[in-house]
Protein backbone atom coordinates (compact mmCIF):
# COMPACT_ATOMS: atom_id res chain seq x y z
CA UNK A 1 0.00 0.00 0.00
CA UNK A 2 1.12 3.59 -0.98
CA UNK A 3 1.26 6.69 1.75
CA UNK A 4 -1.29 8.53 -0.11
CA UNK A 5 -4.41 6.83 -0.03
CA UNK A 6 -3.06 3.03 -1.23
CA UNK A 7 -1.49 4.82 -4.02
CA UNK A 8 1.57 2.82 -5.08
CA UNK A 9 4.38 6.13 -5.04
CA UNK A 10 6.94 6.10 -7.71
CA UNK A 11 10.57 6.26 -6.56
CA UNK A 12 12.29 4.33 -3.80
CA UNK A 13 11.05 5.39 0.39
CA UNK A 14 14.35 6.89 1.97
CA UNK A 15 15.18 7.75 5.36
CA UNK A 16 17.59 10.51 6.37
CA UNK A 17 18.68 11.34 9.64
CA UNK A 18 20.05 14.73 9.60
CA UNK A 19 22.48 15.09 13.02
CA UNK A 20 23.79 18.60 13.45
CA UNK A 21 25.06 20.76 17.04
CA UNK A 22 21.83 22.18 17.65
CA UNK A 23 19.08 19.88 16.98
CA UNK A 24 18.92 16.49 14.95
CA UNK A 25 16.33 15.89 12.22
CA UNK A 26 14.56 13.58 10.21
CA UNK A 27 12.60 13.22 7.18
CA UNK A 28 11.25 10.18 4.86
CA UNK A 29 10.90 11.16 1.00
CA UNK A 30 10.30 8.93 -2.26
CA UNK A 31 13.90 9.66 -3.98
CA UNK A 32 12.48 9.87 -7.77
CA UNK A 33 14.08 9.53 -11.11
CA UNK A 34 13.65 13.64 -12.23
CA UNK A 35 15.84 14.57 -9.02
CA UNK A 36 12.97 16.01 -6.80
CA UNK A 37 12.30 14.31 -3.76
CA UNK A 38 9.04 14.18 -2.83
CA UNK A 39 9.10 14.78 1.13
CA UNK A 40 6.13 13.13 3.22
CA UNK A 41 7.23 13.21 6.84
CA UNK A 42 10.01 15.31 8.64
CA UNK A 43 10.74 16.31 12.03
CA UNK A 44 13.27 18.36 13.96
CA UNK A 45 14.05 17.55 17.83
CA UNK A 46 16.35 20.61 19.44
CA UNK A 47 19.35 18.81 21.78
CA UNK A 48 19.16 20.55 25.34
CA UNK A 49 22.05 23.67 25.54
CA UNK A 50 24.31 23.07 28.39
CA UNK A 51 25.95 26.06 30.08
CA UNK A 52 29.42 24.91 29.96
CA UNK A 53 30.27 22.40 26.81
CA UNK A 54 31.37 19.25 27.89
CA UNK A 55 31.95 16.56 24.87
CA UNK A 56 30.37 13.78 26.70
CA UNK A 57 27.07 15.09 28.11
CA UNK A 58 26.80 17.08 24.44
CA UNK A 59 26.78 13.51 22.83
CA UNK A 60 24.63 12.32 25.16
CA UNK A 61 22.16 15.00 24.69
CA UNK A 62 22.57 14.35 20.88
CA UNK A 63 21.60 10.23 21.03
CA UNK A 64 18.83 11.42 23.20
CA UNK A 65 17.39 13.49 20.85
CA UNK A 66 18.57 11.18 17.59
CA UNK A 67 16.70 8.53 19.54
CA UNK A 68 13.32 10.92 19.78
CA UNK A 69 13.12 11.39 16.21
CA UNK A 70 14.12 7.90 15.10
CA UNK A 71 10.98 6.87 17.59
CA UNK A 72 8.66 9.43 16.36
CA UNK A 73 9.77 8.31 12.71
CA UNK A 74 9.09 4.71 13.51
CA UNK A 75 5.55 5.36 15.18
CA UNK A 76 4.20 6.98 12.26
CA UNK A 77 3.94 4.16 10.61
CA UNK A 78 4.69 6.04 7.14
CA UNK A 79 6.59 2.16 5.58
CA UNK A 80 9.19 0.66 5.21
CA UNK A 81 12.29 2.67 4.00
CA UNK A 82 14.32 0.69 1.46
CA UNK A 83 17.86 3.26 2.20
CA UNK A 84 18.75 4.67 5.55
CA UNK A 85 21.35 7.87 5.53
CA UNK A 86 22.99 9.75 7.53
CA UNK A 87 24.01 13.27 7.21
CA UNK A 88 26.40 14.72 9.91
CA UNK A 89 27.23 18.67 10.68
CA UNK A 90 30.55 19.70 12.61
CA UNK A 91 31.52 18.55 15.09
CA UNK A 92 30.67 14.87 14.46
CA UNK A 93 32.36 14.86 11.57
CA UNK A 94 35.68 16.37 10.11
CA UNK A 95 36.28 16.67 6.28
CA UNK A 96 38.81 18.38 4.58
CA UNK A 97 39.62 19.01 0.01
CA UNK A 98 42.94 17.13 -0.09
CA UNK A 99 44.97 17.50 -3.99
CA UNK A 100 47.05 14.36 -4.85
CA UNK A 101 49.96 15.06 -7.77
CA UNK A 102 52.12 12.79 -9.03
CA UNK A 103 54.76 13.60 -11.55
CA UNK A 104 57.09 11.73 -14.04
CA UNK A 105 59.49 11.93 -16.57
CA UNK A 106 58.14 9.35 -19.09
CA UNK A 107 54.32 9.04 -19.58
CA UNK A 108 52.90 6.76 -17.16
CA UNK A 109 49.01 4.58 -17.48
CA UNK A 110 46.97 5.80 -15.19
CA UNK A 111 44.93 2.96 -13.88
CA UNK A 112 42.30 1.93 -11.44
CA UNK A 113 45.19 0.07 -9.49
CA UNK A 114 47.52 3.30 -9.48
CA UNK A 115 44.34 5.53 -7.98
CA UNK A 116 43.62 3.20 -5.47
CA UNK A 117 47.06 3.05 -4.56
CA UNK A 118 47.12 6.99 -4.38
CA UNK A 119 44.04 7.43 -2.76
CA UNK A 120 44.46 5.15 0.16
CA UNK A 121 47.46 6.75 0.97
CA UNK A 122 45.68 9.88 1.54
CA UNK A 123 42.90 8.59 3.69
CA UNK A 124 45.51 6.96 5.62
CA UNK A 125 47.70 10.16 6.35
CA UNK A 126 44.48 12.15 6.45
CA UNK A 127 43.52 9.93 9.49
CA UNK A 128 47.03 10.39 11.13
CA UNK A 129 46.60 13.89 10.84
CA UNK A 130 43.37 14.11 12.40
CA UNK A 131 44.37 11.77 15.83
CA UNK A 132 47.91 13.79 15.93
CA UNK A 133 45.14 17.20 15.73
CA UNK A 134 42.41 15.68 18.20
CA UNK A 135 44.81 13.27 20.25
CA UNK A 136 41.84 14.28 23.09
CA UNK A 137 39.31 12.03 21.65
CA UNK A 138 41.16 8.56 22.30
CA UNK A 139 38.52 7.25 19.65
CA UNK A 140 40.13 5.84 16.14
CA UNK A 141 38.13 7.40 13.68
CA UNK A 142 36.50 5.93 10.49
CA UNK A 143 36.13 7.13 7.19
CA UNK A 144 32.67 7.87 6.14
CA UNK A 145 32.41 10.00 2.86
CA UNK A 146 34.78 9.72 -0.10
CA UNK A 147 34.35 11.66 -3.36
CA UNK A 148 36.87 12.13 -6.54
CA UNK A 149 35.73 15.82 -7.43
CA UNK A 150 38.28 15.89 -9.98
CA UNK A 151 40.93 14.72 -12.49
CA UNK A 152 43.48 16.18 -14.20
CA UNK A 153 46.06 14.83 -16.69
CA UNK A 154 48.75 17.06 -18.43
CA UNK A 155 47.18 20.16 -16.70
CA UNK A 156 43.35 19.30 -18.29
CA UNK A 157 40.45 18.18 -16.24
CA UNK A 158 39.63 14.60 -17.59
CA UNK A 159 36.03 12.80 -17.71
CA UNK A 160 37.11 9.57 -18.40
CA UNK A 161 40.76 8.97 -16.74
CA UNK A 162 41.28 5.50 -16.47
CA UNK A 163 43.92 4.18 -18.89
CA UNK A 164 44.93 7.31 -20.35
CA UNK A 165 48.70 7.96 -20.77
CA UNK A 166 50.20 11.05 -18.75
CA UNK A 167 53.11 12.63 -17.20
CA UNK A 168 51.22 14.54 -14.65
CA UNK A 169 48.23 13.34 -12.40
CA UNK A 170 46.40 15.48 -10.23
CA UNK A 171 43.25 14.30 -8.36
CA UNK A 172 41.05 16.73 -6.08
CA UNK A 173 39.39 14.53 -3.22
CA UNK A 174 36.68 15.10 -0.37
CA UNK A 175 37.39 12.91 2.46
CA UNK A 176 35.07 12.97 5.27
CA UNK A 177 35.80 11.21 8.79
CA UNK A 178 33.91 11.02 11.94
CA UNK A 179 35.17 9.62 15.34
CA UNK A 180 34.40 5.53 16.02
CA UNK A 181 32.48 5.43 18.92
CA UNK A 182 30.27 8.40 17.69
CA UNK A 183 29.63 6.67 14.65
CA UNK A 184 28.86 3.95 16.24
CA UNK A 185 26.35 5.12 18.81
CA UNK A 186 24.33 6.82 16.29
CA UNK A 187 24.02 3.33 14.30
CA UNK A 188 22.73 1.68 17.76
CA UNK A 189 20.37 4.50 18.11
CA UNK A 190 19.06 4.16 14.50
CA UNK A 191 19.13 -0.27 14.85
CA UNK A 192 16.81 0.16 18.25
CA UNK A 193 13.63 0.62 15.57
CA UNK A 194 14.86 0.40 12.18
CA UNK A 195 16.92 -3.03 11.67
CA UNK A 196 19.14 -1.63 9.24
CA UNK A 197 22.29 -3.39 8.10
CA UNK A 198 23.81 -0.87 5.90
CA UNK A 199 23.22 2.72 6.96
CA UNK A 200 25.16 5.25 4.97
CA UNK A 201 27.15 8.33 6.25
CA UNK A 202 27.48 11.58 4.59
CA UNK A 203 28.59 15.18 5.29
CA UNK A 204 26.34 18.08 5.36
CA UNK A 205 29.40 20.22 3.77
CA UNK A 206 29.28 17.71 0.68
CA UNK A 207 25.77 18.05 0.83
CA UNK A 208 25.21 21.48 0.56
CA UNK A 209 28.26 22.46 -1.69
CA UNK A 210 26.54 19.99 -4.60
CA UNK A 211 22.93 21.67 -3.69
CA UNK A 212 24.38 25.31 -3.98
CA UNK A 213 26.52 24.67 -6.64
CA UNK A 214 23.29 22.84 -8.97
CA UNK A 215 20.84 25.55 -7.63
CA UNK A 216 23.26 29.02 -8.76
CA UNK A 217 24.93 27.84 -12.01
CA UNK A 218 25.98 31.27 -12.46
CA UNK A 219 28.39 31.21 -9.82
CA UNK A 220 30.85 29.28 -9.74
CA UNK A 221 33.07 31.11 -6.97
CA UNK A 222 31.26 31.56 -4.14
CA UNK A 223 31.60 30.79 -0.07
CA UNK A 224 29.25 28.64 1.82
CA UNK A 225 28.80 29.25 5.52
CA UNK A 226 27.32 26.63 7.60
CA UNK A 227 26.29 28.45 11.25
CA UNK A 228 25.33 25.73 13.46
CA UNK A 229 24.63 25.65 17.52
CA UNK A 230 28.49 24.91 18.13
CA UNK A 231 30.79 25.41 15.18
CA UNK A 232 30.90 27.77 11.88
CA UNK A 233 31.74 25.71 9.20
CA UNK A 234 33.01 28.00 5.83
CA UNK A 235 33.80 26.10 2.76
CA UNK A 236 35.14 28.15 -0.39
CA UNK A 237 34.57 27.23 -4.07
CA UNK A 238 36.46 28.00 -6.42
CA UNK A 239 35.27 26.96 -10.40
CA UNK A 240 32.97 24.86 -9.43
CA UNK A 241 35.28 22.96 -7.02
CA UNK A 242 35.25 22.18 -3.27
CA UNK A 243 38.91 23.81 -2.71
CA UNK A 244 38.98 24.25 1.25
CA UNK A 245 36.97 24.19 4.00
CA UNK A 246 37.87 25.46 7.55
CA UNK A 247 35.71 25.77 11.24
CA UNK A 248 35.82 27.49 14.30
CA UNK A 249 34.00 27.05 17.53
CA UNK A 250 31.64 29.60 17.64
CA UNK A 251 28.19 29.14 16.76
CA UNK A 252 24.68 30.18 17.78
CA UNK A 253 24.45 28.63 21.22
CA UNK A 254 27.65 31.09 21.87
CA UNK A 255 25.49 34.15 21.99
CA UNK A 256 22.76 32.38 24.01
CA UNK A 257 25.98 31.17 26.44
CA UNK A 258 27.41 35.07 26.49
CA UNK A 259 24.01 36.61 27.16
CA UNK A 260 23.27 34.75 29.87
CA UNK A 261 26.97 34.47 31.31
CA UNK A 262 26.92 38.75 31.43
CA UNK A 263 23.65 39.66 32.03
CA UNK A 264 23.66 36.54 35.08
CA UNK A 265 20.46 34.64 33.28
CA UNK A 266 19.43 31.30 32.95
CA UNK A 267 19.78 29.86 29.25
CA UNK A 268 15.79 29.86 28.89
CA UNK A 269 15.96 33.81 29.82
CA UNK A 270 18.91 34.87 27.32
CA UNK A 271 17.04 32.35 24.74
CA UNK A 272 14.03 34.71 25.09
CA UNK A 273 16.14 37.97 25.25
CA UNK A 274 17.58 36.92 22.02
CA UNK A 275 14.40 36.56 20.70
CA UNK A 276 13.00 39.98 21.98
CA UNK A 277 15.95 41.69 20.48
CA UNK A 278 15.68 40.46 17.02
CA UNK A 279 11.89 41.39 16.91
CA UNK A 280 13.06 44.69 18.56
CA UNK A 281 10.32 44.64 21.20
CA UNK A 282 13.42 44.54 24.08
CA UNK A 283 12.35 47.93 26.51
CA UNK A 284 14.78 50.62 25.96
CA UNK A 285 16.08 50.66 29.66
CA UNK A 286 17.29 47.06 29.07
CA UNK A 287 18.55 47.78 25.66
CA UNK A 288 21.20 49.74 27.76
CA UNK A 289 22.32 46.71 28.88
CA UNK A 290 22.13 44.25 25.94
CA UNK A 291 22.87 46.76 23.27
CA UNK A 292 27.57 46.49 24.69
CA UNK A 293 27.24 42.75 25.20
CA UNK A 294 25.45 42.08 21.60
CA UNK A 295 28.20 44.59 19.87
CA UNK A 296 31.15 42.93 21.43
CA UNK A 297 30.04 38.87 20.50
CA UNK A 298 29.33 40.46 17.23
CA UNK A 299 33.34 41.61 17.28
CA UNK A 300 34.32 38.04 18.80
CA UNK A 301 32.63 36.03 16.01
CA UNK A 302 33.49 38.80 13.34
CA UNK A 303 37.35 38.40 14.69
CA UNK A 304 37.05 34.34 14.32
CA UNK A 305 35.54 34.84 11.02
CA UNK A 306 38.55 37.07 9.33
CA UNK A 307 40.87 34.62 10.96
CA UNK A 308 39.49 31.69 9.43
CA UNK A 309 39.01 33.47 6.12
CA UNK A 310 42.88 34.36 6.31
CA UNK A 311 43.67 30.97 7.03
CA UNK A 312 41.17 29.36 3.84
CA UNK A 313 42.29 32.36 1.29
CA UNK A 314 46.03 32.07 1.77
CA UNK A 315 46.79 33.95 -1.65
CA UNK A 316 43.85 34.26 -3.73
CA UNK A 317 40.63 36.28 -3.30
CA UNK A 318 38.14 35.80 -1.44
CA UNK A 319 34.31 34.77 -3.27
CA UNK A 320 32.17 37.89 -2.78
CA UNK A 321 28.64 35.34 -2.87
CA UNK A 322 27.72 33.88 0.06
CA UNK A 323 25.15 31.29 0.72
CA UNK A 324 24.46 30.78 4.29
CA UNK A 325 22.97 28.18 6.24
CA UNK A 326 21.97 29.47 9.50
CA UNK A 327 19.13 29.03 11.94
CA UNK A 328 16.18 31.27 10.53
CA UNK A 329 16.09 33.33 13.49
CA UNK A 330 19.86 34.42 13.49
CA UNK A 331 20.15 34.35 10.01
CA UNK A 332 19.38 38.24 9.99
CA UNK A 333 22.24 39.02 12.46
CA UNK A 334 24.73 36.84 10.86
CA UNK A 335 24.11 38.32 7.21
CA UNK A 336 24.74 42.04 8.70
CA UNK A 337 28.18 40.71 10.77
CA UNK A 338 29.22 39.63 7.57
CA UNK A 339 28.48 42.81 5.51
CA UNK A 340 30.34 44.90 8.08
CA UNK A 341 33.00 47.05 6.49
CA UNK A 342 34.85 46.03 9.31
CA UNK A 343 34.86 43.00 7.73
CA UNK A 344 35.67 43.86 4.79
CA UNK A 345 38.82 46.16 5.57
CA UNK A 346 40.64 43.23 6.33
CA UNK A 347 39.63 40.97 3.73
CA UNK A 348 40.64 40.21 0.07
CA UNK A 349 37.75 40.56 -1.18
CA UNK A 350 36.46 39.75 -5.07
CA UNK A 351 33.73 42.82 -4.67
CA UNK A 352 31.24 43.94 -1.75
CA UNK A 353 29.49 40.43 -0.09
CA UNK A 354 26.37 39.08 -1.61
CA UNK A 355 25.10 37.14 1.47
CA UNK A 356 22.02 34.58 0.43
CA UNK A 357 20.51 32.62 2.94
CA UNK A 358 19.49 29.31 2.12
CA UNK A 359 16.12 29.23 3.57
CA UNK A 360 13.31 26.93 2.80
CA UNK A 361 11.96 29.23 -0.06
CA UNK A 362 14.54 28.88 -2.14
CA UNK A 363 14.47 25.34 -2.48
CA UNK A 364 11.03 25.81 -4.17
CA UNK A 365 10.24 23.73 -6.96
CA UNK A 366 13.39 21.22 -6.07
CA UNK A 367 11.27 19.35 -3.44
CA UNK A 368 7.87 18.40 -3.04
CA UNK A 369 5.82 17.79 -0.23
CA UNK A 370 3.25 15.85 1.65
CA UNK A 371 0.57 18.13 3.23
CA UNK A 372 1.65 19.59 6.46
CA UNK A 373 4.94 18.88 6.44
CA UNK A 374 7.57 21.45 7.80
CA UNK A 375 9.77 23.23 4.95
CA UNK A 376 13.26 22.40 7.12
CA UNK A 377 15.93 24.01 4.79
CA UNK A 378 18.69 21.17 6.13
CA UNK A 379 16.22 18.25 5.65
CA UNK A 380 15.24 19.41 2.06
CA UNK A 381 19.26 19.76 1.34
CA UNK A 382 19.76 16.51 2.54
CA UNK A 383 16.89 14.98 0.54
CA UNK A 384 17.86 16.67 -2.70
CA UNK A 385 21.24 15.61 -2.25
CA UNK A 386 20.67 12.37 -1.50
CA UNK A 387 18.05 11.50 -4.54
CA UNK A 388 20.26 13.32 -6.76
CA UNK A 389 23.57 12.03 -6.41
CA UNK A 390 23.39 8.88 -3.92
CA UNK A 391 20.16 7.42 -4.88
CA UNK A 392 19.77 8.22 -8.21
CA UNK A 393 23.32 9.18 -9.74
CA UNK A 394 22.34 8.86 -13.46
CA UNK A 395 19.88 11.55 -12.59
CA UNK A 396 22.42 14.85 -14.34
CA UNK A 397 23.39 12.03 -17.28
CA UNK A 398 19.90 11.84 -18.07
CA UNK A 399 19.09 15.64 -18.54
CA UNK A 400 22.86 15.19 -20.51
CA UNK A 401 24.69 17.27 -17.74
CA UNK A 402 26.80 14.11 -16.65
CA UNK A 403 27.83 15.88 -13.84
CA UNK A 404 29.71 14.79 -10.61
CA UNK A 405 30.51 15.86 -7.13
Amino acid sequence: MGIFGGNKEKGKLVLVFDVGSSSVGGALFWAQESGIPKIVFAIREPIILQKTLDIDKFLSSTMKSLEVVVGKIYKAGMGKPEAIFCVLSSPWHVSQTRVIQLEKNTPFVFTAKLADSLIQKEITLFKEEYLAKYADIQSPVKLIEFKNIKTMLNGYESANPLNQKAKELEMTIFIGVSPEHVFKKIEETIRKCFHFEDITFSSFTLASFAVARDMYTHSQDFLLIDVGGEVTDIAMVKKNTLRESISFPFGCNFITRRIASSLHSSLNEAKSLVSLFRDGHTEESFMKKLNPVIDKLKMEWLLKFQESLSNLSKDISVPATIYLVADKDLADFFSAVIKTEQFNQYTLTESKFEVIFLGAEVFLGLAVFKENIIRDPGLIIDSIYINRFLINPVYHAKRGEARRI
